[in-house]
């Protein structure tokens, strides 16, 4: 279901992380999620985070936890530790949106997006993603915020208020 991939477009985190996360703590060095927190090392950088588990993303957390048989959060068919087929669910769900051109590592790229986008910082961004600075801020530049008009607006915004004051 699209749940799974909300849970990545939410948190900024990649594929193989998600699919080892549980819904209560385990094994040292096993990424969990406790109900209103997400904890993990990520398995490429090291880099650990401890990201809020709020809103929409909370919601339909709490909704899956309910209904789970599995300590994973991410299961397969079975309600198993999903050890293939995650690439063809993410293919059919893409196409089916008509999103055919993304990959799942692109989902990343959206939160760095979304969470700039809201106005966070490069370094609230790094913190919620594992990212280093320079990282967010290449992914900004080269990918993603380029003439965005969402940005430009708040930024004026920003500009007319800041004028008010001077």
């Amino acid at each position: 279901c699209p749940w799974r991939f909300f849970l990545a477009v939410w948190t900024g985190q990649r594929q193989g992380d998600l699919l080892r996360m549980l819904w209560n703590k385990g094994s040292d060095g096993e990424p969990y999620i406790d109900g209103d927190y997400m904890y993990l090392k990520q398995g490429k950088t090291s880099a650990y985070v401890k990201v809020p588990i709020i809103g929409p993303l909370k919601a339909a957390l709490d909704a899956e936890r309910e209904g789970a048989t599995s300590r994973y959060i991410l299961t397969g068919a079975r309600g198993e530790k999903w050890e293939s087929g995650f690439a063809s669910e993410f293919s059919e769900i893409k196409n089916k949106l008509g999103f055919t051109h993304l990959t799942f590592h692109d989902l990343r790229g959206t939160a760095v997006t979304r969470l700039a986008l809201a106005g966070c910082t490069e370094i609230e961004i790094a913190a919620v993603t594992g990212h280093s600075l320079a990282t967010v801020k290449a992914i900004l530049e080269a990918h993603y915020l380029g003439g965005n008009s969402a940005l430009a607006e708040q930024a004026m915004r920003k500009l007319e208020r800041w004028g008010k004051v001077a």
